[in-house]
This record gives C-alpha cells, sequence and structure tokens, in this order.
C-alpha cells in the first residue's frame, strides 16, 4: 500500500511539473520540474517514506522496464545499422562526459566540505595514525 501512495505521489509531482511547464512555457520537460519539486519534499517523511517504497518496488522489477526497449531495437534493426556507429559515439562521448562532470562536482564538494586542519596539526611530524616519521635531517635521540 505504502509503494502505490509513493507512486501516486511521483505521478501527481509529474503531472504538476508537467502544468508547470506548459503554463509558463518553461523550456524545461514537465517530469524533469516534477524531480525538481520532488527534491525538496522529500525531507518530508510523509512523502520520503512512500517514494522510499515505490522507489524499492521499482528497482526490484528494474530489468523488466528493459523490455520494451528491447522491443523497439528489435524493431527498428534498420536504424540502427544506419546510424549505429553514430549512436554509439553520442552515448560513449556523453557518457564520457558525464562521469567527467560528476568526478569534478564531487571533487569541488569535498574540498568544501572536508575538515581543515587545525594549526599546529600538519606540523607536528606525526602521520594520521599517530606513528612519528623522521625527516631528513633529524635523527632519534
Amino acid at each position: 500500500m505504502q509503494a502505490l501512495r509513493g507512486l501516486a505521489l511521483l505521478l501527481l509531482l509529474q503531472a504538476l511539473g508537467e502544468i508547470l511547464a506548459r503554463a509558463f512555457a518553461l523550456p524545461l520537460p514537465g517530469p524533469v520540474l516534477g524531480l525538481a519539486l520532488l527534491l525538496p519534499a522529500l525531507r518530508l517523511p510523509p512523502v520520503r517514506e512512500p517514494v522510499a517504497a515505490a522507489a524499492d518496488m521499482l528497482l526490484t522489477h528494474l530489468s523488466l522496464l528493459f523490455v520494451p526497449v528491447g522491443v523497439g531495437v528489435i524493431t527498428h534493426l534498420g536504424l540502427l545499422s544506419q546510424y549505429g556507429l553514430k549512436l554509439l559515439v553520442a552515448i560513449v562521448l556523453s557518457t564520457w562526459i558525464g562521469m567527467a562532470v560528476t568526478a569534478l562536482v564531487l571533487r569541488a564538494l569535498l574540498k568544501r566540505t572536508a575538515p581543515q586542519p587545525a594549526e599546529g596539526d600538519a606540523t607536528d611530524g606525526t602521520s594520521p595514525g599517530g606513528v612519528g616519521r623522521i625527516d631528513k635531517g633529524e635523527t632519534d635521540g
């Protein structure tokens, strides 16, 4: 029951995004606006719990969602043979670009959230494990 409520919420937000996109002639698709509306709504437990149940249900049956795509590919093999190489290049390049952008954003966010060492922490001569290290010119004793 919880999963159905979550699915209804997802569809409601998608419809609301579609209404906003058409009403204000926005250049974004309605489902994208629906996802943008979902993001702040996920902070609320009455929204988060049913949507999580719906997501679990959809992920459990994810392989079934690929069947229509596979049938579509088989149906249009002529187009695939004609534009297959161009499609492959576009898919590979967009995947690489997406991964690179994700890595750069992650790196920037990690730099912003990483704790800064307190004064004296970086120069005390010990490693993070607490074991002293010997620099050039230092001796034991």
